[in-house]
């Protein structure tokens, strides 16, 4: 039997959190323009096009880059599929919607792709309120490979996201109200580092409070000894707050701050000679964009670690991982989530090639995503099913991908996602 594996807790809930904290860009860069509602035109193909949708919050409140990443890279491998004669002769006409960042916005873009454009599915969803979820769910709509910012993808039939779901998802968030996570990040760091001592910093602010204690408490359960450190939302002293992480001995740094927080802490940390194992980062972190976003930081920046559920992307010594970015070196930037994006589409692909013989509709994609069982997108992706648990499990054999930045070499992953894997406990969280 395979490790199943979960996204951690905390991560699950960082890309939320510390979106409600500021507006902040982060991620992958795509001109606005690009992500107006429309089509896209692709190489002729032999019958009718088979159309899909891509939802979002590209011109949200917390900047107009944040979220295109995934949607990049699901167009990205459309494109290619496209040139390459698409699926049984027939063209993907992609139709994109940005929804805002507003629950308003999101049901108009829901609305439009189901009723109007007629969509078979969406694809790599990323919404920062996902409000038209109940009504993709009752219209049987399958949600391929969303990136999990909310509870949607725990909650409702029919979505299905990018790393995978084991609750009943019978309309309430995973088993009763609660999410559980487990704690393999902070587990890694202990076995792999020798780590001890972990730093967490956070704003005083209620969002990233929340997350923060979230990480304390996977911290506190692999043993760890916990160091907090909470700055000012408005006028944060990073560089306190670097000097007491340093006097007290921290081996990692966890963080519940905004980018441009994180570079702010890095350059304090390099002033007062803080050297850490590790300044751990989630994968919404996971760009080329280090080298801009630390660049008064080199001794920082060279401690940036990244962990998640997909191969890195600048792993190019894999074939999968070489296709994607040759079909994307025309982009200024590149991004894990990018990479998330271009896996959904692979496997909206997978399942509409597997209905071609009978017809490609929502309910033949829909049966085959629900009924996957440890798919990989080609090894893009730690093994996703889809079977639901009747009761959350206590403990879990879960895996983690790894990568740590390099100057001149990029992000550099650390061993085998797929053998990098530890028996951790399950902890619950509210969403």
């Amino acid at each position: 039997m395979r490790p199943a594996r979960r996204r951690p807790a905390a991560e699950r809930a960082a890309v939320a959190a510390l979106l409600l904290v500021v507006a902040t860009a982060c991620g992958s860069r795509l001109p606005e323009s690009d992500f107006e509602h429309g089509t896209r035109t692709a190489a002729p193909g032999g019958g009718a096009p088979i159309p899909v949708g891509i939802v979002a919050s590209a011109t949200s409140p917390v900047g107009g880059d944040t979220f295109t990443g995934p949607g990049e890279g699901a167009k990205a491998y459309f494109d290619r599929l496209n040139a390459r004669g698409g699926i049984d002769g027939r063209r993907v006409e992609v139709h994109e919607c940005d929804d805002g960042g507003s629950g308003v916005g999101d049901n108009t873009c829901v609305h439009q792709l189901i009723e109007e454009d007629k969509v078979v599915a969406l694809v790599a969803t990323t919404a920062l309120d996902y409000a038209g979820a109940p009504r993709v769910s009752h219209a049987h709509v399958p949600d391929i490979g969303g990136q999990p910012i909310g509870a949607a993808y725990d909650t409702w039939p029919h979505l299905y996201g990018i790393y995978g779901s084991s609750a009943p998802r019978d309309g309430t968030p995973g088993w009763g109200g609660r999410l559980y996570g487990g704690t393999e990040v902070y587990r890694y760091f202990k076995r792999v580092k020798g780590a001890r001592t972990a730093a967490v910093v956070s704003y005083n602010q209620a969002a990233s409070a929340a997350y923060a204690r979230l990480v304390q408490r996977g911290l506190k359960a692999e043993g760890y000894k916990v160091v907090t450190e909470q700055v000012d939302f408005a006028l944060p002293n990073f560089r306190a707050a670097a000097a007491d992480l340093k006097q007290q001995g921290a081996d990692l740094v966890f963080d519940a701050i905004d980018g441009h927080g994180n570079a702010q802490l890095c350059r304090a940390m390099d002033e007062v000679g803080a050297k850490v194992v590790a300044k751990v980062t989630n994968v919404q972190n996971w760009t080329s964009t280090v080298p801009e976003d630390y660049k008064d930081s080199p001794r920082c920046r060279n401690a940036l670690w990244a962990t998640g559920s997909s191969r890195d992307y600048d792993d190019t010594g894999n074939a999968a991982v070489r296709e994607f970015r040759d079909a994307t070196k025309g982009l200024k930037t590149h991004s894990q989530w990018q990479l998330e994006g271009w896996a959904a589409a692979r496997w909206f692909t997978d399942a509409a090639t597997s209905c071609a013989r009978t017809g490609i509709t929502r309910a033949c994609v829909d049966a085959f995503v629900n009924s996957s069982r440890d798919y990989t997108a080609g090894g893009l992706l730690l093994p996703v099913s889809f079977a639901p648990l009747p009761k959350p499990p206590k403990t879990r054999r879960t895996c983690l991908s790894v990568a740590r930045w390099q100057d001149g070499r990029g992000w550099v992953a650390q061993g085998d996602m797929n053998r990098t894997c530890f028996e951790v406990p399950q902890l619950p969280y509210e969403p």
